[in-house]
């Protein structure tokens, strides 16, 4: 029997069947009035039974999850480029917007300066400044953080690199949100040794065809020498999150997001109502997820959602159905 069968047996036999099965119908035929079927659904006893529907009482736990994570060490050639980049287009943005103030001014004054040379200085100075907003945010897409430091900050930290006593590390991890918070503090394994880096933020740039998300890592007294491009096994520790753990298999997921199917008991001590609940995943914690949404007092269904929510119709899959592709 199909999904969509058992959920049209269910109806019927609940008596909430729009119309008369017609002969050699099938339940599919009836997949429109299942889609506008009520947010909240009620099964009796024997019908939770009848499809293997679970409930569970949610559990509060604090999380802190490891990433895994693999590092790039990155060139110091291609930082000073950039830093080189940004500078000389400052200082020619800067130098442009002077001569075209001066020209501008002596025109006014009739100081035998025409008005096509102070308007070709403005245009000239009009592409230095767009030139040197290029420049900022090329930087900014390609070191993050480093964007924010002064120019004496960046100029110490390319001096330490050039002279090898410390390493910028790119972190890519796959299939990971940019905007997911981390630690502070990482370890980067070298030689099989634990090495401590500070993550200095986030990297706005994935990692071309890969989409990665990453991070920026600066390592100080590295064991060994590694040259820019080495690869490095990284562990970043995620950010302590609060949450209540559900199973993997409770969560259903729709077009406007993740869901849970949270139970009530009827008036009627014979059977219950059915809610699906939205619920915002924070992390994974083993074969199941940390969510935000729910009080730690909720029935929450942990086998049948899928059920549930076929039995309304709604285009979506099950975490499992995810995890059984």
């Amino acid at each position: 029997m199909t999904t969509r069968a058992l959920a049209a047996w269910l109806v019927l036999s609940a008596g909430g069947w729009p119309g008369p099965l017609q002969a050699g119908a099938d339940a599919d035929d009836y997949a429109e009035p299942l889609r506008r079927a009520p947010a909240q659904l009620s099964l009796t006893s024997s019908q939770e039974q009848a499809v293997g529907i679970r409930v569970e009482q949610p559990l509060a736990l604090r999380s802190a999850p490891q990433i895994e994570a693999y590092g790039t060490v990155l060139d110091p050639v291609a930082l000073a480029n950039d830093m080189g980049r940004v500078e000389t287009t400052r200082v020619a943005a800067a130098a442009a917007e002077a001569e075209a103030t001066r020209l501008e001014h002596l025109y006014r004054d009739d100081a035998q300066v025409s008005l096509k040379a102070s308007q070709a200085a403005q245009a000239q100075a009009a592409e230095a400044s767009a030139q040197q907003r290029a420049a900022a945010l090329g930087f900014s897409l390609q070191w993050g953080p480093l964007a924010s430091w002064s120019a004496g900050q960046r100029r110490a930290l390319l001096e330490a690199l050039t002279h090898g006593r410390q390493l910028l590390v790119r972190a890519d991890v796959p299939a990971h949100p940019l905007g997911s918070t981390v630690d502070r503090h990482a370890v980067v394994v070298i030689d099989g040794v634990n090495v401590s880096a500070r993550v200095l933020g986030p990297l706005p740039r994935t990692d071309g065809p890969a989409q990665t998300a990453g991070w920026l890592l600066q390592l100080e007294r590295t064991p060994g020498a590694l040259g820019p491009g080495a690869r490095i096994e990284v562990r970043l520790q995620a950010a302590a999150t609060s949450g209540l753990l559900v199973p993997a298999e409770a969560l259903v997921y729709a077009e406007k997001g993740s869901y849970v199917y949270r139970r009530h008991r009827t008036s009627s001590a014979a059977g219950f109502h059915y809610e699906a609940v939205p619920v915002r995943p924070l992390s994974r914690v083993g074969s199941a997820w940390l969510v935000e949404g729910l009080a730690p007092d909720d029935q929450v269904v942990v086998q049948g959602a899928g059920v549930l929510w076929s039995l309304q119709g709604v285009g979506s899959f099950s975490a499992a159905e995810e995890e059984h592709d």
